[in-house]
């Protein structure tokens, strides 16, 4: 059985929990407008996993802020994120605030 996701915003940043995928995401799909408002950072480092829907959904959330003149910065980027990200060739359009090198 899958996990659940949940999300909550603290100040600038929405933080998610849980499982991010295909499964799990909906409720979240369906408040997604309300979630964002006020959100510059998603903060990831609480997610247990994310699959290809869940990468989508941030590639959407992004462009949903850029919409509206925003911007949406991902935070707390794991290890397996980053690998989907770089094997999606996603760098340029699913920015990451916390890139270093190393």
């Amino acid at each position: 059985m899958a996990e659940t996701l949940s999300w909550q915003a603290e100040d600038d940043t929405l933080v998610l929990r849980g499982e991010l995928d295909r499964v799990t995401l909906l409720p979240f799909w369906e408040q997604r407008e309300n979630a964002l408002q006020g959100v510059r950072f998603l903060d990831v480092s609480r997610l247990d996993r994310v699959d290809s829907a869940g990468v989508a959904l941030m590639l959407h959330l992004c462009a949903l802020q850029a919409a509206r003149g925003g911007t949406l910065q991902l935070t707390g980027v794991t290890e397996k994120l980053r690998t989907l990200i770089t094997l999606y060739n996603l760098h340029n359009i699913l920015p990451c605030a916390d890139d270093s090198p190393g």
